[in-house]
């Protein structure tokens, strides 16, 4: 563990300013690095991760509105609308205005997005094999992940 109580300095000794002592950087490499794990999985049901991730909150929910998917994803509207524009297209589900609010789009799941539910269950398996971890130590990575998210909110 490097000392962060040494004195800030603007020259290059200044450990806080290496990149092996930044949080940021393993995490954004690993979570690159996930993700290309995931694509051969994804690719033999034609997914993509994004995809993916919509089609577990719809697996878990059968229906949730573009503004609850985007809170659970951590996604504003822009980026969803077309991503769900091809899902839509691909008739894995259907969008629909909310009757109470016609500013809500309701997301629902289509029998072809469902029909992908069962070859999915394998990947969870696939990816923890991929990664040779116990499953102890994936569950307390996921929930230090999941905690560091929380602050971070």
């Amino acid at each position: 563990m490097t000392d962060f109580a040494a004195p800030l300095s603007p020259d290059a000794s200044n450990p806080l300013l290496r990149l092996n002592n930044q949080l940021c950087f393993p995490l954004y490499a690993a979570s690159r690095m996930l993700t290309k794990a995931y694509q051969p999985l994804l690719q033999e049901l034609g997914l993509t991760y994004p995809q993916y991730l919509v089609l577990l909150l719809l697996w878990e929910h059968s229906e949730l509105t573009v503004k609850e998917l985007g809170e659970h994803l951590l996604l504003d509207s822009g980026t969803l609308t077309p991503l769900l524009k091809r899902m839509e297209q691909r008739q894995w589900l259907s969008r629909r205005r909310a009757p109470h609010d016609e500013r809500s789009v309701i997301i629902g799941l289509q029998p072809a997005g469902e029909a992908l539910r069962g070859p999915a269950c394998r990947i969870p398996e696939q990816l923890l094999t991929r990664l040779d971890m116990p499953t102890e130590e994936f569950v307390a990575l996921r929930n230090q992940l999941n905690h560091l998210l929380t602050r971070l909110q």
